[in-house]
Order: structure tokens, then C-alpha cells, then sequence
């Protein structure tokens, strides 16, 4: 289904959610780790017991300030915590302790590249709040109208990231979900992890005729976690906002969710606003200070950023700017292609494997390239083999295989398998003499000018060598023979 239409411009803005990296939670000393035992990382502050004092966590705070930092948002000196008050069956205190009127981080902007164009999405905000609990629906411990709570999330440091409505397809949206992701990840304070919950998103989105600035009502879609799933349901909900404004109807405001299995958005209710949620300044939490020696050092230590890297190893090592993004997706990974491109000396061969096998293996195991068992010096000794000679490609792919297995250089594997390429020309005239020999009829299609039978012919040397044969020597002397004949 395509997001165009030709009537009507989709408007989306997205709401992200980060759950930050810090060992305890916002406001008090329980760990925020995920995945401990149900109710296991809770305590009075967190479960809402009378008579306890939140007390803010320094560290989340310099984390949001980092992702303020590095998307350009301008920093208050001086922010302000609320209490968000709503029906919260995951959270004790009845309340959501964040940032409402003064939020920590302002008019930030993210630049997204689709289709070979760039465009900068603006950022109204990215401010601090707290996580709540979890809801188990889990007939194996309840029964079908039964729920169970579990607090442990309750309380866990999140960041809001609030774009602006300047998103103007679901390929945008993708691509702007995805540049966040890479963003938190190399400042390490968000581990990006979509299926645990860890990166969250909710996206508006609403349809207007082109050309028209007042904007269409619109819908949210809650709880998003996957950027694919982002990408289709937000696909879907323009195609069904424009085809219900096409019949002449209206479109209704409500808060969806999107039925993965079913490909659909389901309702979950209506027309919600700000209001519902009946802010106010938190009295046991003084307005947040931050002066500006602190967001100095903050800045001081921004590692180069995903956008920035992929500039660099596309100038520096000139490989195309669609590697570097690839290579660029995690800081892990554009880490392990600089040492293997250094060492190796040939930054295309480097980039060309690890698009290639190293993530194949990646995808196929689901790990990071830390763990497939073959280091940078490894990759980058195989990659030497190949240019000088010493083994084709082809041998060079079964002999990275065995390095995943074995965990040895592909020199030892080499070796012990006898699998060292064949560039003695006398030793590949002799084979070539041999095949032409056996073979007159298929000599003779040659002659008569049927290019394809060459092939024929490289596979027998091939098969004769038992493929250690320099390809690029066999069909130079194949062509050569021919010729004479």
C-alpha cells in the first residue's frame, strides 16, 4: 500500500519514548535493570507509600541534557517538574511525575535523508519523566478478566522526545525513528531495544488536502515497537483517513493501536486531550537547575554522532555514502569497519565484507559483531589473502564460515585445508591443455564463435583443481589457447 495519495498530504508527528540507561531509577534507589523477578525492584517511593520524598536522579538528568545536545534543542536553565494526574493502574501514586509547561529541552531539529533527499524534522521538546509499571494479561496465571501488575518498571527514567507535525509519509517516519535510535545508541544512553519496551513510540497523524495549511483531525497511535511496525501502521492509517475524507465522511478523533497479525489499526478510545491529564507543578520537587558549566562539560563529551561518522568514512576512506550509513547503524559496528578497513588497507573490500557476511551473520543469530567470533585483525588478514592472491573469493567466503565455527585465522584454515590459490601459470596451461584436449567438440562451438562455452570451460578447470585455481588466470590462459587454436 503506498502512503501517496493523490488528493490528500499526510501530517505526522511522533512521540518518543527513551528508557535512559541509569542504574537506578528517576526518583529514588531501585534499580531499573530489565527483566528481574515481577515486583522485585520496587520500593516506598515507587509503590507511593505516605509519607515519601522523591529525590532526582543526577544522572538522568546529564543523559537528557546529552540528547537535548545532540539535536540541537536549546537547554533550560531552569525546568519544572508536574504531576500528571490520570486513572494509571500501573502506577500506585495515582500520578506521573514529568515535565509539562517548562520542559527541560526545546526547538531541537533532526536532519532524516529518504530517497537520496535530506530534510530537517524540528523537535518541539524532549523532556524528563518517569516510567509506570506493566499490566500482565496472561491467562496461564489469571483468568480472562484478570490482570496482573508488575512495579518494576514503575519508575524507570524515560525521556520524551516530541517532534514536530513536520513528518510527511510513513517512509519519513521510519527513517526519523531510526536516526533517533542510532542517536541514543551512540550516546549510550538508551539501548534502543524496541521489543523490550526500551524505545517507544506513539505517532499523530491526520490528512489534509494539498495545498490547504489548517490542519485535518487527527488520530494517535500508541504504543509502536518495531520502526517497521511504525512504518506500516502509520502507511495504513493514512490510506484509511484518506479514504474515509474521499467517501465524503469525517474523520473521528481517537487513540488507535495497530494489530500486527491483523495488518489494521483497532480503536482503543476517544477524543483524549491534554486536559484530561490535569497537570500541575510537583510541591516536593523544586524546579530543576542546570547552569551552564554543566551543559558545557555535557557537550565536552559528545562522542561524534551517526550523521557526522557517516560523513567522515565516506570523505575518508571513499566508499559510498550508502555503505557508510550501513556501517554507521551502531557505533559497535562502525568501530569494528575502521580497524578492519585500517588494517586490511582496502576500505571497499572491508566495507563490501561486512555489509556482506558480517552481517549476514549478524541477522541470521541476532548478535552484535562483537560476538560472531571473528575479530577485526582476523577480517582484515582474510581480506589480505584474497587481494594477494593467496585464495579466490570464492574460498575466502567458506574460509570466513570455518572462522565463525573455529574461531581460527583464516591463515591456520589455509593451511590445514590446503586451500592456497593456484597462480603457477605453467601448473594452469598444463590443466587448460588437458580440458582443451578432451573437449574438441565444445573447442570447435567456440571457434565458431559461441562465447558461453568458455565457461564451460572454466568449470572444468575448476572442478580439476578443486577450485584453487586463479580465476583470473585461468580464463586469461583459457582465452589465450583458444586463440591459438
Amino acid at each position: 500500500m503506498s502512503t501517496k495519495h493523490s488528493k490528500y498530504e499526510a501530517v505526522i508527528g511522533l512521540e518518543v519514548h527513551c528508557q535512559l540507561l541509569t542504574k537506578s531509577k528517576l526518583f529514588s534507589g531501585s534499580s531499573a535493570a530489565f527483566g528481574g523477578p515481577p515486583n522485585s525492584q520496587v520500593d516506598p517511593v515507587c509503590l507511593g507509600l505516605p509519607g515519601v520524598l522523591p529525590v532526582l536522579n543526577r544522572q538522568a538528568v546529564a543523559y537528557a541534557v546529552k540528547m537535548g545536545l545532540a539535536t540541537q534543542c536549546k537547554i533550560a536553565n531552569r525546568s519544572v517538574f508536574a504531576r500528571k494526574n490520570y486513572f494509571y493502574p500501573d502506577l500506585p501514586k495515582g500520578y506521573q511525575i514529568s515535565q509539562f509547561e517548562e520542559p527541560l529541552c526545546t526547538a531541537g531539529c533532526l536532519e532524516i535523508a529518504v530517497q537520496g533527499k535530506r530534510r530537517k524534522i524540528g523537535i518541539t521538546r524532549i523532556h524528563l519523566e518517569e516510567d509506570a509499571g506493566k499490566s500482565v494479561h496472561d491467562e496461564a496465571f489469571v483468568g480472562e478478566d484478570e490482570t496482573l501488575v508488575d512495579l518494576n518498571r514503575a519508575g524507570v527514567p524515560l525521556i520524551e522526545i516530541v517532534s514536530q507535525p513536520d513528518i510527511r509519509s510513513a517512509e519519513e517516519a521510519a527513517a526519523y525513528l531510526t536516526e533517533l535510535r542510532r542517536i541514543v545508541q551512540y550516546l549510550e544512553i538508551c539501548d534502543g531495544n524496541m521489543e523490550e519496551g526500551s524505545l517507544r513510540c506513539d505517532a499523530n497523524i491526520s490528512v489534509r488536502p494539498y495545498g490547504q495549511h489548517e490542519l485535518g483531525v487527527k488520530t494517535e497511535l500508541k504504543n509502536l515497537n518495531s520502526i517497521r511496525g511504525v512504518q506500516k501502521a502509520v502507511e495504513f492509517e493514512i490510506m484509511r483517513q484518506a479514504e474515509i475524507l474521499s467517501a465524503g465522511g469525517e474523520i473521528e478523533q481517537q487513540t488507535l493501536l495497530w494489530d500486527e497479525n491483523r495488518n489494521e489499526t483497532i480503536v482503543m478510545r476517544t477524543k483524549e486531550e491534554s486536559d484530561d491529564y490535569r497537570y500541575f507543578p510537583d510541591p516536593d520537587l523544586s524546579p530543576l537547575q542546570v547552569d551552564e558549566d554543566w551543559i558545557a562539560n555535557i557537550r565536552a563529551s559528545l562522542p561524534e554522532l551517526p550523521a557526522a561518522r557517516q560523513a567522515r568514512l565516506t570523505a575518508e576512506y571513499q566508499i559510498p555514502d550508502y555503505d557508510a550509513g550501513v556501517l554507521t547503524t551502531s557505533k559497535e559496528l562502525a568501530d569494528y569497519y575502521e580497524k578492519v578497513a585500517q588494517l586490511s588497507k582496502d576500505p571497499k573490500a572491508a566495507s563490501n565484507w561486512i555489509m556482506g557476511e558480517v552481517r549476514r551473520e549478524m541477522n541470521e543469530r541476532q548478535i552484535p559483531s562483537s560476538e560472531i567470533g571473528v575479530s577485526s585483525a582476523d577480517l582484515a588478514e582474510l581480506i589480505k589473502l584474497v587481494k594477494g592472491g593467496a585464495i579466490s573469493g570464492r574460498t575466502a567466503k567458506a574460509v570466513f564460515a570455518d572462522m565463525v565455527t573455529t574461531g581460527k585465522n583464516p591463515e591456520a584454515i589455509v593451511q590445514e585445508k590446503g586451500l592456497v590459490q593456484i597462480s603457477d601459470t605453467a601448473e594452469i596451461e598444463d590443466q587448460v591443455k588437458k580440458i582443451l584436449d578432451d573437449n574438441p567438440a565444445e573447442v570447435a562451438k567456440y571457434l565458431a564463435g559461441n562465447e558461453q562455452v568458455l565457461g564451460f570451460f572454466v568449470g572444468q578447470v575448476m572442478r580439476a583443481t578443486r577450485g584453487q585455481a586463479n580465476p583470473k588466470l585461468v580464463n586469461q590462459t583459457l582465452r589465450q589457447a583458444l586463440q591459438e587454436r
